[in-house]
């Protein structure tokens, strides 16, 4: 029966990624019957898959928060100004309007997550692209290239980032002397692709800046009030969890989220009911069906029987399992949300260590604070790259990547899995490899 449950999970995923990749099925849809099919068939019980959505709440919980916090503005109109104001800076040319959501996203990605600050920025693309005349989706895609590459620039810039550099217990300064460079390097490759890529967006210039509409703010004082939620939303979100009663970037996007339908309701600027109508209910129910997706992996033994292969495969090779874990996890995360991915990873790595006799069975305790041997580091630091630059290859392989295609289609233009394919190989490619080179020359030599 195990064996019967370990193969309907495998071939429920294989299946599911099928649909996504060849667009049969809407992409929520094929992840929503798949994570049904593994209850239906009696591999997981509806409180076991309740269970694997709770473990990862953390991540739905942020993207709620935000979600209702970007919609509960709209009415002030503050993002269609803010779009004019970007094409005016951008003096009216494609180039500098590239140019700027590269300097733009990039810093702002270092502190906050990625998907979070593609949910707050993107809402900018489609008023600004329509100003300019160009289509907006080049322009969501090469945000969230910004914004999954500039992840790797600090230990909190990417969620897979995070839950590696946690498990091995390496702290935030230590991160930004070892890996942040290698987050650097990953921005400067989609830098100098760009003008090849978004080719007819970068010689694209708008003669007449005056013809511009000049939308005006409405509801100036909801407004403010707005933008003090916003800024107390993104301080903690930087220094939430280094106060002596921590408080979690999820707790304190879903306080946003309250303070904004509350300000909203009685500003009369909206309805609550509104508001909670047009978020992205598409994008949660997504991860929420990945993460069932995934936990009936793991609860199978698909995940330990890989890591016994695994240990078959490199022994303790560590600086030829580096280079194939990076590439590996690389292609992996492209099909698989790197999320998901990197949980369930964690657990395989650490397994395969203990199996090859390099660390000790102590590290397999969720609790354990000890360090791990210098030389079997590069293992993870590998899947942090493989993880996040992987998800730029495909549709479906950031979560950032699937709140722009959430974005876009709620503008009324779907970002298909083709297209994004598109321009998402060649970046994948570059950014593995320079990645891996990264990886050898500064922890393998």
């Amino acid at each position: 029966m195990e064996t019967l449950h370990a193969v309907i999970a495998t071939g429920t995923f294989a299946a599911v990624i099928l649909f996504i990749m060849t667009e049969w099925i809407h992409l929520t849809v094929a992840t929503f019957l798949g994570a049904l099919i593994l209850i239906f068939t009696n591999v997981m019980t509806l409180q076991d898959a309740v269970g694997y959505i709770g473990q990862s709440y953390a991540t739905i919980a942020l993207f709620f928060g935000v979600m209702v916090l970007v919609r509960a503005f709209e009415p002030t109109k503050i993002f269609d100004y803010l779009a004019t104001q970007m094409v005016l800076l951008a003096k009216g040319k494609g180039k500098n309007l590239l140019l700027g959501i590269i300097g733009i996203t990039t810093p702002i990605c270092a502190v906050l997550p990625n998907a979070t600050t593609v949910m707050l920025l993107a809402p900018l693309i489609p008023p600004m692209a329509a100003e300019l005349g160009v289509d907006f989706v080049p322009l969501l895609i090469l945000m969230v290239f910004v914004a999954n590459s500039s992840g790797l620039l600090t230990l909190v810039g990417d969620p897979a980032t995070f839950i590696v550099g946690d498990a091995v217990n390496i702290s935030f300064v230590d991160y930004l002397f070892r890996l942040s460079f290698g987050g650097a390097i990953a921005v400067v490759t989609v830098l100098v692709m760009t003008p090849f890529l978004f080719k007819k967006i970068w010689h694209k210039e708008l003669d007449t800046l005056n013809n511009l509409p000049h939308p005006k703010i409405n509801h100036p004082r909801v407004l403010a009030l707005g933008g003090l939620i916003v800024a107390l939303v993104l301080t903690f979100f930087v220094i939430g969890e280094t106060l002596p009663v921590p408080i979690s970037p999820a707790a304190v996007a879903l306080l946003g989220a309250a303070l904004a339908l509350l300000l909203a309701h009685q500003s009369k600027i909206d309805t609550v009911n509104n508001i909670l109508r047009d978020l992205d209910w598409s994008t949660l129910i997504f991860f929420m069906s990945i993460f069932v997706l995934i936990g009936g992996l793991q609860k199978t033994g698909v995940v330990n029987s890989l890591s016994g292969l695994l240990a078959t495969m490199l022994g303790q090779n560590i600086p030829l399992g580096s280079l194939l874990l990076l590439f590996f996890v690389g292609l992996l995360s492209s099909v698989v949300p790197n999320i998901p991915l990197v949980v369930a990873m964690v657990p395989l790595l650490k397994q395969y260590l203990v199996n090859v006799g390099l660390v000790g069975p102590e590290v397999l305790d969720p609790n354990f604070a000890g360090q791990f041997p210098p030389e079997v580091l590069p293992l993870f630091y590998a899947m942090m790259y493989g993880a996040t630059l992987g998800g730029n290859g495909t549709l479906v392989g950031a979560s950032s990547n699937i709140v722009a295609a959430g974005i876009s289609e709620l503008h009324g233009r779907t970002i298909s899995f083709k297209r994004f394919l598109h321009y998402g190989i060649p970046v994948m490619v570059m950014q593995l490899i320079t990645a891996a080179l990264y990886v050898v020359i500064r922890f393998l030599v």
